[in-house]
């Protein structure tokens, strides 16, 4: 008899249904209750697009409210991310887009495969298209599946090239800046600033990002805007820069570049070693061109640190950093080259690496005084040449050390003798000699001890000088340390780095050596003799405003309608130096005599050596009143074309509170390469030399092959003396 099964199949189906049943009761209530959060967010994600909101980058203004960075609305083609995972769908778009906005599909495809543009904004296709171009696109829509048109910012330099490398401009994050950058909220394909002051207040300009959550349906078209957090708009930062001074100092730099490069040197006869003679150059003949390629100026107020103008040539026009050039092209406007002389991207006022020459004397004069080396009125008969007496003469006579230095030479060809001399006379006349003993006897009779190397590093030379601008190089000053790092680089041989000698601290004392400064340190320095001992930190920014300072008159802000968010007028004061009367005096009239003279008498009348140059820069009121000093810093293997011409002069009338340096490189004798400059600058800051009128830019021309226009001074008349043109005149006898 069959046995019926029935009721037990239907027993274990019941089961397994009740089994089957639970489970999914029980993962219901898993998915509901325990990952209910996670999956409400996967959800939520799936159905919302978050679009990012560029920030306005803050402005830029010179002190009076010129706009030196403004910002720009163009329109970029961009597509969205979802459109271009595949590949085909990729291509297509790519393709469709390429006639309309003049880029190959290649290029496109290569910055897709570069993974550079933030994953949060669509991705580029083209920028800075024009508004017809725009509208066709939008026209034809349904022909490019997620393509957009966005707003967006172009920076732009309405007075280019003017203050270009103060300025500075905008370059793509790098690969060394990337972490850092992301850490701080920035994204991947940013342009942030790279040089100059678009660098240094990077943190300051940019503002932050803001954000758009918008929910968006299965064909991704926006359905409504969830959450909307608005951009912050940069600061804005006020310059200590006047655009007018700027504008004449850059002008005067070029102009007298150009006429010294008309000038030449001599290539003298000289004793060589063996005892022949034959010129320093054989490659050269009599008359060698100077080759006057680099200069820089810089204009300081020495009782605040402002600084009023700061000039680099070769420069730039940062717009073209804007201008999306190829690669090509951009070779050609910033040539690679290992030739210093041709380096354009360079703050020569801030990352120049120069002997000072005799502008450096003044402060060996003040370390002399100030320790009681000498006195002011403390005689020193200067014979045309110095001669070591702490040195073992056998070994001078033996040539083995360098024992005997000389005056520059005067027309004669000769060493200049000045005779009975005393410190303010040794600064008018710029005696070598003199400064010469001074080297020896503050090393000999400190026991060697670096007495001289700490008296200058009160002015600041030796260290940053704290301006905010970025790669200032500190400079050096040389003792034992620096010579032994040296000799370890191989800068020089390492016998040479076994000590510090009696001969290093004689060419320091004349600034020349291993001392190196920048023009800024330089300016700076002649500031706190002019100040009284004030050392006070080269300042760039007068003020850091709220966002969203008005426009005024075109080309400035109404700084009347904004507020200040920071106010930097006050000086930073670094350290005090104090500077007695009896210090003090002797150095300034010294300088002061260098301006207006009068000379000295020792076999002949020997002129100080802006005596010529400055014969007819007025006297009185009219002008600003001066004390100056000339310096020639000697160039590679002594050849007198390579002599770098540098002159500082400051204002001894405290309403005028001005300091000028002006250093071109290879360009002769300080008085008459840089103390011209300085010279014109002073009767600009007079209103006796006419200023030319700032005007905005004409639009970059893109088929140049330079990297800025030439600037030249319309009015030259400021280079004139008695003795005729101070740039052009060939005077052997002056530095």
């Amino acid at each position: 008899m069959a046995v019926d099964r029935r009721a037990t199949r239907l027993g274990v189906l019941a089961l397994v249904g009740v089994l089957l049943f639970s489970l999914l009761g029980v993962r219901l209530w898993f998915l509901q209750t325990v990952k209910s959060d996670e999956l409400q967010e996967s959800v939520t994600i799936s159905k919302t697009r978050t679009v990012r909101l560029a920030p306005e980058r803050g402005r830029i203004f010179d002190v009076h409210g010129r706009i030196l960075a403004d910002n720009e609305r163009i329109l970029t083609v961009a597509v969205d991310w979802q459109m271009l995972r595949r590949k085909t769908q990729r291509e297509e778009i790519f393709t469709r887009l390429s006639g309309w906005v003049q880029v190959p599909v290649e290029a496109m495809q290569a910055r897709f495969d570069s993974q550079i543009d933030s994953p949060f904004l669509p991705f580029p296709i083209k920028q800075d298209i024009d508004e017809p171009t725009a509208i066709a696109i939008l026209e034809r829509i349904e022909d490019f599946p997620g393509v957009e048109i966005v707003t967006d910012w172009k920076r732009v330099y309405p007075y280019a090239p003017h203050a270009a490398h103060v300025i500075g401009y905008m370059g793509a994050i790098t690969p060394e800046q990337l972490d850092e950058k992301l850490q701080l909220g920035y994204l991947r394909n940013e342009r942030i600033g790279q040089f100059g002051v678009e660098r240094s207040f990077e943190d300051v300009l940019h503002g932050a990002w803001g954000k758009k959550v918008i929910e968006v349906d299965a064909a991704n078209r926006p359905v409504r805007v969830i959450e909307e957090v608005p951009p912050i708009n940069g600061f804005d930062v006020q310059l200590t820069i006047d655009l007018d001074v700027q504008q004449y100092a850059e002008q005067a730099i070029e102009t007298t570049l150009d006429l010294r490069r008309t000038q030449t040197a001599p290539n003298p006869i000289v004793k060589k070693p063996d005892g022949t003679r034959e010129r320093m150059d054989l490659t050269q003949g009599e008359e060698v061109y100077f080759k006057a390629p680099a200069a820089s100026s810089v204009v300081l107020d020495y009782t605040t640190g402002d600084i009023i103008a700061m000039a680099s040539y070769p420069t730039f026009d940062n717009r073209w950093f804007e201008a999306g050039l190829s690669s090509t092209k951009f070779k050609q406007i910033f040539p690679v080259t290992d030739d210093p002389d041709k380096s354009i991207l360079v703050n020569r006022a801030v990352q120049g690496r120069y002997n000072l020459g005799s502008t450096f004397k003044p402060f060996t004069a003040f370390a002399a005084l100030n320790t009681g080396l000498i006195t002011s009125s403390e005689i020193f008969t200067d014979t045309g040449a110095y001669q070591l007496y702490s040195v073992d003469q056998a070994k001078c006579r033996a040539g083995l050390v360098r024992c005997e230095y000389k005056n520059a030479t005067c027309g004669n060809g000769r060493p200049c003798v000045y005779g009975k001399v005393d410190v303010e006379d040794a600064l008018a006349v710029s005696s070598d000699a003199f400064f010469y003993r001074i080297g020896e006897e503050i090393l000999e009779r400190n026991g060697g001890l670096p007495i001289l190397q700490e008296q200058v590093k009160l002015f600041g030379f030796g260290a940053d000088s704290g301006v905010e601008l970025p790669f200032e190089f500190d400079g050096t000053v040389p003792d034992k340390e620096l010579k032994r790092l040296y000799a370890e680089r191989g800068v020089i041989s390492e016998d040479e780095g076994r000590g510090y000698y009696v001969g290093d601290n004689v060419q320091l004392a004349i600034g020349q050596g291993l001392l190196s400064s920048t023009p800024l340190q330089l300016a700076n320095g002649y500031a706190t003799i002019a100040n009284r001992g004030f050392v006070l930190q080269p300042t760039i920014v007068r003020a850091i405003w709220n966002p969203g300072v008005p426009d005024g008159a075109p080309g400035y802000a109404d700084f009347s309608q904004g507020t200040i968010f920071k106010d930097l007028k006050a000086p930073t004061l670094t350290r005090q130096i104090a500077m007695p009367d009896d210090v003090r005096q002797p150095i300034v009239q010294g300088l002061q005599r260098v301006i207006y003279g009068r000379g000295v008498e020792s076999d002949s009348y020997h002129k100080t050596t802006g005596e010529h140059l400055f014969d007819d820069y007025p006297r009185g009121d009219e002008a600003i009143p001066l004390a100056g000093k000339t310096g020639t810093a000697q160039g590679a293997n002594n050849y007198p074309w390579y002599d770098s011409s540098v002159f500082t002069g400051f204002s001894t009338d405290d309403k005028r509170p001005y300091v000028v340096t002006a250093y071109l490189e290879k360009s002769g004798y300080g008085s008459q390469a840089a103390a011209p400059v300085v010279k014109c600058v002073f009767l600009a800051l007079s209103e006796l030399a006419a200023m030319e009128p700032v005007e905005l830019s004409e639009p970059l021309d893109l088929t140049a092959t330079v990297s800025a226009p030439p600037l030249e001074l319309k009015d030259r008349t400021c280079y004139r003396s008695k003795y005729g043109d101070g740039v052009q005149t060939q005077v052997r006898d002056v530095e």
